[in-house]
């Protein structure tokens, strides 16, 4: 697969202004970051590292679970960080603003990484596994939910018909995820199809918005759509409304455990 040559200074530029909208509309975040968080492994950490902590949703039942542990909150938005400082007030816990591809973090510093629906952000897997793989100690543990390339399927289907260009966040499949994590050990792995619904595609559009998770791919045409292209884009998606009435968004998630080999 080609690279997908997205910008991560746009992509913490987007998530650190969606920081104060974004826990109103992370319905669909916290429930992946709920069902991640029992899978958290029956061990006594000394460092824990929540890897794209975002608003810090997932920090309490962390600290909570392994409380003597130190607890690193790490994200590339700065404004995350500095929503979730305003948020939570922990004991052992220190944040981290820095890049899951090339981690500020000593080799064999970490005994667990906690992640949940940031990865779907990098760039190179193989670099971000790589890193994983240095910064755990060994027999450490990665928890990871992540989004595939079946989310938002119907709208990247209606956005077709209105022109080529690639308005949809694209996301790795779960083969080249596993091949990038192929020098760690595989614990366990789950996937699982949300469908959202929605009354109206602008509820959709804000949402996304709202949480900082717009297309932020490299694209031909930038610029807002016209009132054509944004009528023609409507009246695709009108055509996938359910029997319900609704319209359908399509979330793809797969959940993976990983540990380090001893040596």
């Amino acid at each position: 697969m080609t690279a997908m040559l997205r910008d991560k200074r746009l992509v913490a530029s987007s998530f650190s202004r969606a920081a104060a909208t974004y826990d109103s509309v992370a319905g669909l975040q916290r429930d992946t970051a709920d069902r991640l968080l029992t899978w958290l492994p029956d061990m006594e950490p000394e460092v824990v590292m929540d890897l794209g902590s975002g608003t810090g949703y997932a920090s309490p039942k962390l600290r909570a679970h392994y409380p003597q542990a130190l607890l690193l909150s790490l994200d590339l938005a700065e404004g995350m960080l500095a929503y979730a400082r305003g948020q939570h007030q922990l004991a052992q816990h220190c944040q981290v603003c820095g890049d899951a591809e090339q981690l500020p973090l000593a080799d064999n510093s970490v005994d667990l990484v906690f992640s949940s629906l940031a990865i779907q952000w990098c760039e190179r897997p193989e670099l971000l596994f790589a890193e994983l793989r240095r910064v755990l100690k060994p027999g450490g543990r990665v928890i990871v939910a992540t989004l595939g390339p079946a989310t938002l399927a119907e709208l990247k289907q209606a956005w077709a018909a209105v022109d080529a260009d690639r308005h949809v966040n694209e996301f790795w499949p779960l083969a080249r995820i596993q091949d990038a994590a192929k020098s760690l050990h595989q614990v366990e792995q789950q996937t699982q199809l949300r469908v959202l619904e929605y009354g109206k595609l602008g509820q959709l559009m804000h949402e996304l918005k709202a949480l900082g998770a717009h297309n932020v791919n490299a694209r031909n045409h930038q610029g807002l759509s016209s009132r054509t292209r944004l009528k023609t884009l409507t009246q695709a998606y009108e055509g996938m409304r359910l029997t319900s009435g609704s319209l359908p968004a399509s979330y793809e998630l797969y959940y993976c455990h990983w540990r380090k080999p001893q040596s």
